[in-house]
């Protein structure tokens, strides 16, 4: 089943997000190794696909795990929420409708 995982951003949490990127980005590709991985991306803060120094609000993950437990386990040590980046993970059951 698809799970969503929303990571909300702490204030200030661009530095956090550098150090932790290449560590959290190494974890989702791996699940799209796994043909897991429906989509991935950075909210930014701004109206701009580069938000500079604004940062970020948050992540967006879709993917595909066994079950909630496995959805929010795998939320749960992202590196980004690790370090601090993130201040929580809201992670949901995901029913793909469209395309």
């Amino acid at each position: 089943m698809l799970y969503m995982i929303l990571g909300r951003d702490a204030e200030g949490s661009l530095p956090r997000r550098q150090l932790a990127r290449e560590a959290h980005l190494a974890r989702l590709q791996a699940l799209a190794d796994e043909g897991r991985l429906v989509l991935a991306g950075p909210l930014p803060l701004i109206d701009a696909e580069d938000p500079g120094p604004a940062g970020f609000s948050g992540s967006l993950v879709v993917a595909e795990f066994s079950g909630l437990d496995a959805a929010r386990n795998w939320a749960d040590a992202d590196p980004y929420l690790q370090s601090g980046a993130w201040l929580d993970a809201d992670v949901r059951p995901f029913k793909a409708v469209l395309p």
